[in-house]
């Protein structure tokens, strides 16, 4: 096997994209270990993201700021199946569109749209510091939530500056992994068997936690995190690491997992 991560043991926590960014690893000759931590499915309360899609259609906002892609195509998604796809698309590429993340960005690009304004840093913070200082008295603006987002900074900003939220969370978080795997792992990372766990969202981070306390591994979890080096995708993703109490190694300037596996890469050969 050849590759600069040739012989390297790389846990890879991910469900969307778990394959991408397995291939892109293995390709580097590194041994892709897939462990998908969380599954995503559309909120089992239908009623409420229909209605949301109503209002935005037939009495269109100023603004939509669109938090994840995830949550952005399981709205195309409903509204397709609600018989009102064209309607949302026409309306989606009128209003000012706010992204945080590259994820938002890229799905909009498939629906040959682009964001208006860019979160910086893509936190729910970068979206308060894009807006502050603008005019947002009297404006609608609808927002796309997602599961473990705390809410009340954004919503509260909102409501201060005079702009009227109308948010919708349209996707929940399910737990496909066996409870036995992750237990597996997590005892890989405390023997050593594992060189790096690459994380790509918070939620992964306290599914590890949780999985481990109704397994009574929470010492396991804490020394394997320790032993392992760590790379997270972007800021979030390292709070959430280090309130975990582990240390993360390495972190991308670019949020993206091409960007990743680079840095990935540069850290791994310099250990070399």
């Amino acid at each position: 096997m050849s590759g600069l991560l040739a012989g390297r043991r790389i846990v890879v926590p991910e469900t969307r994209e778990l394959d991408v960014l397995a291939q892109m690893l293995e390709r580097q000759g590194a041994t892709a270990i897939r462990c998908p931590l969380v599954s995503i499915h559309d909120t089992p309360d239908q009623a409420p993201v229909v209605a949301w899609l109503r209002r935005f259609t037939e009495h269109p906002p100023e603004d939509l700021i669109l938090m994840t892609g995830e949550g952005l195509q399981r709205l195309v998604g409903f509204a397709r199946r609600a018989g009102m796809e064209d309607a949302f698309r026409a309306v989606l590429g009128k209003v000012r569109k706010i992204t945080r993340g590259p994820k938002p960005v890229r799905r909009l690009r498939e629906l040959g749209l682009d964001a208006d304004l860019a979160a910086e840093p893509p936190t729910s913070e970068g979206i308060v510091a894009v807006l502050q200082g603008q005019d947002l008295s009297g404006r609608r603006i609808a927002v796309q939530l997602y599961p473990d987002l705390q809410t009340s900074a954004l919503l509260d900003f909102l409501e201060q500056n005079g702009a009227k939220a109308d948010p919708v969370l349209c996707y929940v978080y399910g737990s496909q992994t066996e409870d036995a795997r992750v237990v597996e792992i997590i005892d890989e990372m405390a023997e050593g068997r594992v060189d790096l766990i690459t994380f790509t969202s918070s939620p992964q981070v306290r599914r590890l936690e949780e999985v481990a306390g109704k397994n009574r591994r929470e010492a396991r979890l804490r020394e394997g995190l320790r032993r392992t080096t760590i790379a997270a995708v972007g800021p979030v993703v390292g709070r959430a690491i280090e309130q975990a109490g582990a240390r993360v190694s390495i972190m991308p300037e670019n949020f993206h997992m091409r960007p990743m596996v680079t840095a990935i890469l540069e850290a791994l050969d310099l250990e070399r």
